[in-house]
């Protein structure tokens, strides 16, 4: 059997067709949703970017971030943004050692800096540069007259972006095509190779966003201004209303480019026969605020549901529970444990995730009464019935009944400090040994 894993960075889950948006198009993802179980309760162990993919490749859990030495990785952008650590094997190392071919195709360029090693286990490697500040092409080369296009703010990253990608032709040369691409030329490759392991990783949708003009129509026309395609990780009172209305056009139209070409992806799956013998695993590492709550990007504190809550997509080569949902609590970490289970064993090394694959087969995976997370010096927890966020020291902590506020913008800490000190000691400090949590 082979595995094909998909990564869809700061993709909102609300935003995608499947999961009940009805004016973004996805119908490759919403297709792709029809023939898989679909997991309406998952979550992040850990974020941002380099943190998720840490759990996805090893099944182990990033946060509390253990592996952070502040005066040694004092240099790193921010707890849990580290190299995978040499003791712990990925995925790909595990298949390797059972005659997988091992791929891996990204543009998520945080993964191949010098320092970092998230290609660790893979044969075959393909890197796509030039991503937001990818030291790809000189940022100073880029005109102060085409600057000016641009909203103001994150203009290191806006410079860095313009530069490299300033050569672009046509379509072919955006990032996500770029690596559904070459993902789908490998995909020729690999038929006479099985079984194969293959993860596409796309950085979009993430920002900057600025999606070719036919997928800007979709949502949007009559703008005159400077483009407000990256966003500034605060509160929303640099934009206009008309500003944040284009920005969400923007990474709407970000959202479907990316589904068109996944879609041609999964096309040549078909053309090639390969979803009759292939697990494929679709997800997002996170999503992004767009003026909810008053915000844009995702700051540390910013741990709603719009950054929180993920599409999370498995796919039975049976196309089995097409179309059904989960309500179990599904995690980036649980990815090691389920592959194995659809291969009918379990992983040679210790994880921490579940074994999502028993779901397919009418069971249930261990019970998870709530699930955590952390973004640098924030935490979030949540079970049935509350979610918290909190600084890690305990303090600065936001409580939603999910009941009552299941959009999570009534504050009810104050008045239920009972609550807030349970799941902290008994969600987030258990889940970190005891604690203390990193302040």
């Amino acid at each position: 059997m082979n595995v094909v894993l998909v990564i869809l960075d700061s993709l909102r889950k609300d935003h995608v067709g499947a999961y009940g948006n009805g004016w973004i198009q996805t119908p490759n993802l919403d297709a792709l949703a029809r023939e898989s179980l679909r997991f309406t309760r998952a979550y992040p162990e850990a974020l941002p970017t380099l943190p998720a993919r840490r759990a996805i490749h090893t099944g182990l859990r990033t946060f509390p971030f253990n592996h952070y030495e502040p005066e040694v990785n004092k240099g790193s952008l921010m707890f849990g943004w580290l190299p995978i650590p040499q003791e712990q094997t990925t995925l790909a190392q595990m298949l390797d050692e059972i005659g997988y071919e091992t791929l891996l195709i990204t543009d998520t360029y945080h993964q191949f800096k010098p320092e970092m090693n998230f290609h660790k286990g893979f044969e075959t490697f393909y890197f796509v540069r030039g991503q937001e500040t990818d030291r790809y092409k000189p940022y100073w080369a880029v005109s102060e007259e085409t600057m000016r296009r641009y909203l103001p703010v994150e203009v290191v990253r806006t410079r860095h972006h313009l530069a490299n990608t300033a050569d672009r032709q046509t379509e072919e040369d955006y990032f996500a095509p770029q690596v559904f691409n070459t993902a789908t030329q490998m995909l020729e490759d690999c038929v006479n190779r099985e079984p194969f392991f293959m993860v596409v990783d796309s950085f979009d949708p993430h920002e900057p966003w600025d999606p070719p003009q036919k997928y800007v129509d979709l949502y949007s026309d009559d703008y005159e201004g400077p483009e407000p395609f990256c966003p500034a990780y605060r509160s929303t009172d640099y934009l206009t209303d008309r500003q944040l209305e284009r920005m969400r056009a923007l990474y709407a139209g970000e959202v479907t480019l990316v589904d068109h070409w996944l879609g041609r992806f999964l096309d040549k799956m078909n053309e090639l026969g390969l979803m009759e013998n292939t697990v494929l695993i679709a997800l997002s590492d996170h999503g992004i605020l767009l003026g909810e709550h008053d915000t844009t990007g995702k700051p540390h504190e910013a741990l709603w549901p719009e950054v929180v809550d993920i599409p999370f997509f498995i796919r039975h080569p049976e196309a089995k529970k097409g179309g059904e949902t989960s309500t179990y609590p599904a995690s980036t970490h649980d990815i090691v444990s389920t592959v194995f289970g659809f291969l009918g064993t379990r992983p040679p090394e210790p994880v921490e995730g579940q074994d999502l694959s028993v779901i397919f087969d009418g069971e249930e995976p261990g019970p998870r009464p709530y699930a955590t997370a952390g973004k640098q010096n924030f935490s979030w927890a949540r079970d049935e019935l509350y979610a918290l966020i909190v600084r890690n020291d305990g303090q600065e902590a936001k409580l939603f009944d999910l009941q009552r506020d299941p959009g999570q913008t009534n504050d009810i800490a104050p008045s239920n400090p009972e609550v807030v000190k349970r799941m902290y000691d008994d969600y987030l400090l258990r889940d970190a040994n005891g604690g203390p949590l990193l302040w």
